[in-house]
């Protein structure tokens, strides 16, 4: 390629950019998708453990963090999960609901990629990988259109889509690149964060709770009045598990976490119980029955050591009862998360007052558009951020 004239330019690759490129190609816009990586749809072939969490049944704006909770709503109620698994059946992959709403593919996130790229070529949009953008500029002779320079030649185009996704996962090529366009045209980026990511130990916690890493609990885990029941997981240097990366969402640093470790026990009821039978176990033993018994020793030796050798019986209610206050809201002040490194998305991006809910076109630059993870929203683990491409995507690409 050398120099092309064509009606839209997707920057991105991935889900946003083929939904939006798609969707306008049906409205026989001539559209142009370029990426600087070697393969496209490299998040979604890494996804749901390579089987890709496409959606999820119970997608809504509820399940989106932004600092406009509104925004998300017109391109979710448009395009909504049900649309998204009408296209997938008519390519017939077959996939499964695995928990919580949640659609997983059953044999490989490679059918969603390869769903989304026949399409494409379906309706005649041109791809190009390995391609890298150096600049942008509004073009000289006509002020609404825009003039891209790549590594492969250079794109006059009248609409310019931006789907670069955001900081996450840098090893697969995740750049700040659509928040620099951005920045370019003097359009607002709210503070970004790594989400959907696990916590970390301080230091001195770290040490003390070295001996759990591997354990998985059922557990509630709240933050900020926001609470998420599924496993949590220890790990060398903090906590993991789909709990706490959902909690990390709605949690900044110097926040604490609250875990119910017990959601459906009474622990005190539990543990008065088998006091007034007469147990003869140890309080760490008794706890065993209701968790793993590398936890409960370790939670006794940490916060009521004068029980680790101590029969059930001999140990008074009001120590059962500050027992069982702590197994249901055990706090922890986390020292942060892991990092864009291991982060399953990134939190914050393009203002959405800058942008039109309906179009997601720039309310201040003509023509050019954000969707996808760049734009700020931000959904729960679970498919929420799949949906979110789709929908934006597509109402970018009934306009573009």
């Amino acid at each position: 390629m050398t120099n092309k004239k064509i009606d839209a330019l997707i920057i991105g690759a991935g889900g946003a950019g083929l939904m939006c490129s798609i969707e306008a190609a049906k409205r026989n816009r001539n559209v142009l998708v370029l990426d600087h990586a070697s393969k496209i749809g490299g998040k979604i072939l890494i996804s749901g453990g390579g089987r890709c969490n496409f959606t999820n049944l119970g997608a809504s704006s509820a399940q989106y963090v932004s600092q406009n909770l509104h925004f998300c709503k017109s391109a979710l109620s448009r395009y909504a999960s049900g649309d998204f698994i009408q296209l997938v059946k008519k390519y017939k992959i077959p996939f499964h609901e695995k928990k919580l709403g949640q659609l997983f593919c059953d044999i490989s996130a490679k059918d969603i990629v390869v769903m989304l790229t026949s399409e494409a070529q379906k309706y005649g949009v041109e791809i190009l990988i390995s391609c890298k953008v150096i600049k942008i500029s509004k073009t000289p002779a006509e002020p609404n259109s825009f003039l891209v320079t790549t590594n492969q030649g250079n794109i006059e185009c009248d609409s310019l889509v931006i789907a670069t996704g955001g900081l996450s996962i840098p090893k697969l090529g995740a750049t700040g690149l659509g928040y620099q366009i951005a920045k370019q045209f003097d359009i607002n980026i709210t503070k970004t964060y790594p989400a959907l990511d696990g916590f970390r130990f301080t230091d001195d916690e770290t040490e003390k709770f070295k001996e759990l890493s591997g354990v998985s609990l059922d557990c509630v885990i709240s933050c900020n009045s926001i609470s998420f029941r599924e496993n949590i997981l220890f790990t060398h240097s903090g906590l993991s598990g789909p709990a706490a990366l959902q909690a990390s969402l709605h949690w900044s640093k110097g926040d604490s976490i609250f875990i119910n470790l017990l959601p459906e026990i009474n622990a005190f009821e539990f543990l008065k119980n088998k006091k007034l039978e007469g147990s003869k176990g140890l309080v760490k033993n008794v706890l065993s029955e209701l968790l793993v018994n590398r936890f409960s020793e370790l939670f006794c030796k940490l916060y009521f050591p004068e029980t680790l050798e101590q029969h059930l019986y001999q140990t008074p209610d009001a120590t059962l009862l500050k027992m069982s206050e702590k197994l249901h809201s055990w706090k922890i002040i986390p020292s942060d998360t892991i990092g864009y490194s291991k982060a399953e998305v990134t939190k914050g991006g393009v203002d959405t007052n800058e942008l039109s809910s309906k179009t997601m076109e720039s309310k201040k630059i003509k023509g050019l558009y954000f969707i996808g993870e760049v734009v700020d929203v931000t959904g729960w683990l679970g498919g929420y951020n799949f949906q979110w491409a789709w929908s934006s995507g597509w109402a970018a690409g009934q306009v573009v």
